[in-house]
């Protein structure tokens, strides 16, 4: 039986879900173990501040490293840590069997303009739940909770059943950064701190690129249809592929 740990800036906004119904009863139960964290706990000021503005620019404000970090390494238990992104591997049923093989699930949930890449180093996995995008990863994180919960024995009041399967441009979008500069040991790219917005654009293209062509190559598999750079980048990336 996997025991859920749910990462999020907005704690309430899952206690409604989690309290009623099939997950209600099977936490009731003890059949599932759910607990909610809010990243606030390791807030900044007074106000518990957990975002900042994105270096090199851009619009929205980007998770912090440090009360993502502080949140894993507070309720990890030897499980697996998972972030909601649009970038990450496909939810499935296939992942939902998978995850229910687990001790404990660390389900962490994006928001805002997305997470600090470095956060990357403590998660096992992304996971998304398709090619559309939410305004955060708390709806994600409950889906994966009730697909993976209805798996476990005595969750259903019968036999199982089949549970169901589950952009804007062509591109995953880049790694974004923000403060500190420095975060144990791992710095910001030194291009997204230039001021150079022509150096930083063409940075944040080809680091969307890369990204695209190794987790979502399905994305970009129609090349006639895309602006002739992206295919030349595309086509290099390729070459580079085929040299390793």
């Amino acid at each position: 039986m996997p025991r859920f740990d749910l990462i999020t800036a907005l704690p309430e906004s899952l206690s409604s879900y989690l309290a009623h119904g099939v997950l209600g009863r099977a936490i009731e139960d003890g059949k599932i173990e759910v607990d909610v964290h809010s990243l606030r706990e390791f807030g900044r000021g007074k106000h518990r501040q957990v975002d900042d503005y994105p270096y090199g620019g851009g619009q929205g404000m980007v998770i912090q490293a440090e009360p993502v970090v502080a949140s894993i390494e507070k309720v990890k238990r030897g499980g697996r840590v998972l972030l909601l992104s649009p970038a990450g591997r496909r939810f499935d049923q296939a992942m939902a069997r998978e995850l229910a093989a687990e001790e404990q699930v660390v389900l962490v949930c994006g928001r805002y303009e997305g997470i600090d890449e470095r956060v990357m180093d403590w998660v096992d996995e992304a996971v998304s739940l398709g090619d559309f995008v939410l305004t955060g990863g708390e709806l994600g994180a409950l889906v994966i909770v009730d697909a993976v919960a209805r798996l476990q024995p005595g969750v259903l009041g019968n036999e199982d059943s089949a549970g169901d399967e589950s952009f804007e441009g062509p591109l995953l979008e880049y790694p974004q950064y923000t403060r500190p500069r420095s975060f144990r040991e791992r710095d910001v790219p030194p291009i997204l701190l230039s001021g150079d917005h022509a150096k930083i654009a063409a940075w944040r293209e080809d680091q969307a690129a890369r990204r695209t062509h190794a987790l979502r190559p399905d994305l970009v598999a129609d090349r006639e249809s895309l602006p002739r750079d992206l295919r030349v980048l595309l086509e290099a990336l390729d070459g580079e592929l085929q040299r390793e």
